[in-house]
């Protein structure tokens, strides 16, 4: 038995170097045993080309071993936010292997060769959000801990009022788009299905030619139409320009890897359609995508002949259009730059947050046309925002909270999507055949239109009504069923959802099922009068949930609590997420300051140990996780979080802060003495030297910092980097 405490990237890997020696010390005295395992980006590159690499290069493949432990009871995994990368991330991190002797090789953009598209079958397989579906093999149970709302009531953020007469708005296709092209089917028994397109001219291509599914699993499919998609994108960059307001589209190109860069790079092209009629020809040519963002074109524009003058083309329509929203005014990174720079549900609750306004071209404030192409889930950021328009910004120090339960082991539904998305190369009929050559599902497709077809397997459906109702006894308040009967898939899930409703007591408990818009009005009502909603939801919801009412109620989502309960038995701890890594990153390698939270750590921790007590029989484990959820409610009451400029404590620390805190609880508690007088040297220790150990820490800000790359970080630099207190590491290591 073990804990298993995965490495990942950014912001996140940083602070493990800070906080996981801690961990690892304070485990190690009652007896338990942490492990890492690395799940990086450029871990997860490296495990898949072991026969490119020398002996000493090669690592294991982190990722399909805890794959694999996440389908047993033994299952302890803690797990760090993740690079979710899109290509230009996924090239960057190429690179910088590459340039450290690491022989992978190229993305390969038109694979042609054997080579070649074995190459890229292995970065398909690191690219976008390949890191989730493997380890969340059960389904969501997210929620802001009681300590958490305490202090947002404490010391509330503030949420900005829409300014009257507010011109921000939600826009979506409304038709032709995924959600009203969907079509479902449950399988009556185990079955190999098959995805092709029939050409108009009679030609069958196999899109996918084995898709194993299992008896009353639900298999959907529908199909984005590019024509319509690009008219639509065509008049909001028009309409944007008519009502003088910032023009941004908000789009998952992390966890959609497939569709969404496709769509982002439609945006490009509508935005900027004079170039790219132009000089698109030129761009495809040099092998310039607009699936890739203006990040990757314009610096790609130097090697070409005319660069200077497409480059040029490209300043003047950002002149002449609407006034673009900005990532980065100060380094002129704008909405359309890269397609994972903007994720829709880091973005928009930052927005609603901001009285409705992002940032233009001169870091100025101003109004936006939100632009969300599918409609699927587009109407439940529309509800917010007309909300808080009617009735003012929600007030951090009374509103209540809305937790969620979310269904999404086994890649369940747009989450399992990745391999069975395809942009269509000719017009024609997408059919989805069982083994017996029956047509299950079909749609009439145009060239360039986007297919997608999902999964969603019946035990997580059936764990996921469990896990509704559970929660929903256990907390007494409401579980809402955010499910549309207008929408084929949730057609069918609804009739499993009642039918498995019936096998648990729900006598007493408030269970419902609305459609997402009036879930998000039902919920934003109680929310108000300080009343808490359960929102249980499919995959992509529980993942724009879990930031849109964390952010609102507490300004965060890095500091919920994430539970995984495996449907195997084990367990899996998430630390929150990971939106704001790359600035935190940023901001460290320029001034030697962290800002990045680690709250989401100490929070998963706790859970981790006493799933270990439980799994080894170790009640010195259960004392740890007893004296941390002490220590974090201490951490939090004296605001010892990090704060945000130099000469306050960051990452660094907050975790010296717990540490003091979690060893002091350890040695005050009477349930093992040993483990007391092994802990009570340490806190007077810590105690003693506080004065010294923060300037030593703080000591080191404002210098810049070489952490030897950004994706392929040098170890023993961050280890330096991160531990700059000769005081407290001794302290540390003497126990």
């Amino acid at each position: 038995m073990k804990v298993i405490y995965t490495y990942t990237d950014e912001a996140p890997a940083l602070a493990t170097h800070s906080f996981l020696p801690i961990v690892e010390a304070f485990a190690g005295a009652a007896g338990v045993d942490v492990e890492t395992r690395d799940i990086s980006l450029a871990g997860r590159i490296l495990a898949q080309f072991p026969d490119r690499l020398s002996e000493q290069q090669r690592v294991p493949d982190a990722l399909a071993e805890l794959g694999e432990l996440a389908k047993t009871p033994d299952a302890n995994i803690i797990k760090l936010p993740n690079v979710s990368a899109s290509i230009p991330q996924l090239k960057a991190a190429i690179k910088e292997l590459q340039d450290d002797g690491y022989a992978v090789p190229d993305y390969p953009e038109d694979p042609q060769t054997d080579e070649q598209k074995a190459a890229r079958a292995a970065y398909d397989a690191v690219k976008g959000s390949a890191v989730n579906p493997v380890l969340r093999q059960g389904n969501s149970d997210r929620r802001a801990p009681a300590s958490v709302k305490a202090y947002a009531k404490k010391h509330p953020h503030v949420n900005k009022p829409f300014a009257d007469g507010s011109k921000t708005v939600v826009t979506s296709l409304g038709d032709h788009d995924f959600r009203h092209n969907e079509k479902s089917v449950v399988l009556a028994a185990d079955d190999t299905l098959r995805i092709e397109l029939v050409t108009a001219d009679g030609e069958t291509q196999v899109l996918k030619p084995s898709l194993p599914v299992l008896a009353g699993e639900i298999v959907d499919g529908t199909v984005l139409e590019v024509a319509a998609l690009q008219a639509f994108l065509k008049e909001t960059v028009a309409a944007a320009k008519a009502e003088g307001v910032l023009w941004s589209i908000h789009l998952k190109a992390t966890m959609m890897k497939v569709s969404d860069p496709i769509i982002f790079g439609h945006a490009v092209k509508a935005f900027f359609a004079d170039v790219f009629a132009r000089y698109g020809d030129d761009l495809a040519a040099a092998g310039l995508s607009a699936n890739d963002g203006l990040g990757t074109i314009l610096p790609g524009l130097d090697a070409l002949p005319n660069g200077a003058e497409i480059k040029a083309a490209f300043e003047q329509a950002i002149a002449d259009g609407p006034r673009l929203s900005y990532v980065n005014s100060d380094k002129g990174i704008t909405n359309l730059h890269v397609p994972s720079d903007v994720i829709v549900d880091a973005s928009l609750p930052a927005l609603i947050r901001n009285g409705g306004r992002l940032w233009g071209p001169q870091g100025e404030e101003d109004d936006t046309l939100i632009v969300i192409p599918d409609s699927s889930y587009a109407g439940v950021y529309e509800t917010v925002v007309e909300d808080v328009k009617a009735n003012g910004p929600l007030d951090p120090a009374t509103i209540g909270t809305v937790p969620n339960v979310g269904l999404m082991a086994q890649a369940a539904q747009e989450y399992g999507s990745h391999d069975k998305t395809f942009e269509i190369p000719a017009a024609g009929t997408v059919r989805v055949v069982n083994a017996a050559g029956e047509t299950l599902l079909e749609h009439e497709v145009a060239a360039g239109d986007i297919w997608r077809g999902t999964q969603t397997k019946d035990v997580p459906i059936r764990d996921w009504v469990k896990l509704a109702v559970t929660r929903a006894r256990a907390s007494g308040d409401p579980a809402i069923f955010w499910l549309d009967r207008a929408r084929a898939h949730d057609t069918e899930l609804i009739a499993k959802v009642e039918a498995y409703l019936g096998d648990h007591d729900t006598d007493g408990l408030d269970i419902r099922i609305l459609a997402p818009a009036d879930a998000t009005a039902l919920s934003l009502e109680r929310l108000r009068q300080g009343l808490n909603t359960i929102s249980v939801t499919g995959n992509v919801l529980r993942d724009y949930n879990t930031d849109l009412f964390p952010i609102l109620e507490v300004g965060t989502s890095a500091k919920m609590l994430s539970i995984v309960p495996l449907i195997a038995g084990g367990g899996l701890f998430e630390t929150g997420a990971g939106g704001s890594a790359p600035k935190h990153v940023q901001q460290l390698v320029q001034e030697g300051y962290l800002r990045w939270d680690s709250l989401g750590e100490f929070f998963a921790l706790v859970p981790a140990l006493e799933k270990y007590a439980e799994q080894a029989g170790r009640p010195g484990a259960k004392v740890l996780a007893d004296a941390l959820d002490r220590a974090t409610a201490t951490f939090l009451d004296q605001d010892r979080s990090p704060g945000r400029k130099l000469g306050t404590i960051d990452n660094r620390g907050s975790h010296f802060y717990l540490a003091l805190y979690w060893a002091q609880e350890l040695a005050a508690q009477t349930e093992d003495p040993a483990l007391a007088a092994r802990f009570a040297p340490l806190a007077e220790t810590l105690a003693a030297a506080e004065e010294q150990i923060v300037a030593e820490l703080n000591g080191v800000q404002g210098q810049p910092v070489d952490l030897g790359g950004y994706y392929f970080v040098d170890r023993a630099k961050a280890d330096a980097a991160m531990r700059p207190s000769a005081t407290l590491n001794a302290a540390i290591a003497a126990l």
